[in-house]
């Protein structure tokens, strides 16, 4: 029996219905938020039903004081039902815009986590060079056919890794200045190679690329994580 494989479809297939249960959920709940708080909320006219009951209530009541009493209570439940009005409204559009603020907060989330699949992808694969060539002349490096041009001192840099990569070497931020300033690597400082590597990385640009081409190791130093087949030096 075979043992069953997952691919891009399926995993972009799972992804959406994710974000379609998420979006059905929000909706859902909101909605049902939405229709318990507009149940529960008192009637815009429950005030003014009650006015007119005293009125029916108490036809009694005839001093002009009184009757004031009563038009007075009447106008406070109109002034009541225009803002019990107005509440809804404004509870509608608060609904309205804490759905759309959720609908793009789970989105991106997604978008989030597939791109960190993506990069923990492209992070365990590697970065995939047919071939790197250096040129001196022009001042620029081709990767797979895509030209970086380079400053002098990021080329130096370059060509340092590479001649180490060719030997299997791992550089120190120490050594890589000692080689490319012609000291002692006792005098010089890790700093200043630290500094030429990310100076490097700068000048290729795309921050991909650098960090997985010019590897880190911890505590040993920087190489480049291609091939020495596919390094050429002109």
């Amino acid at each position: 029996m075979p043992e069953p494989t997952s691919s891009a479809t399926e995993a972009l297939r799972a992804g959406n219905r994710v974000v379609v249960v998420g979006i059905v959920a929000i909706v859902a709940i909101l909605l049902a938020a939405a229709v318990g708080l507009f149940l529960t909320l008192p009637d815009a006219n429950a005030f003014n039903a009650r006015v007119e009951r005293i009125f029916v209530e108490n036809d009694d009541l005839r001093s002009a004081a009184e009757v004031k009493l009563l038009e007075i209570l009447a106008q406070s439940g109109t002034a009541f039902s225009d803002v019990l009005a107005s509440y809804r409204v404004v509870i509608f559009v608060l609904l309205v815009f804490s759905t759309a603020l959720l609908l793009a907060a789970l989105v991106f989330l997604v978008m989030i986590v597939a791109l960190n699949r993506r990069l923990s992808a492209v992070q365990r694969a590697g970065i995939q060079v047919a071939s790197l060539m250096i040129s001196r002349e022009s001042r620029a490096v081709y990767i797979n056919e895509m030209e970086f041009s380079l400053t002098e001192a990021a080329l130096e840099t370059l060509s340092v890794l590479a001649e180490a990569r060719m030997d299997d070497e791992v550089l120190s931020g120490a050594q890589i200045e000692a080689m490319i300033s012609g000291r002692n690597p006792a005098d010089c400082d890790e700093a200043a190679g630290a500094t030429r590597i990310k100076r490097l990385r700068d000048a290729l640009g795309n921050q991909l690329v650098s960090e997985l081409l010019v590897k880190t190791i911890a505590r040993r130093g920087y190489v480049l994580t291609v091939g020495k087949d596919v390094i050429r030096m002109i």
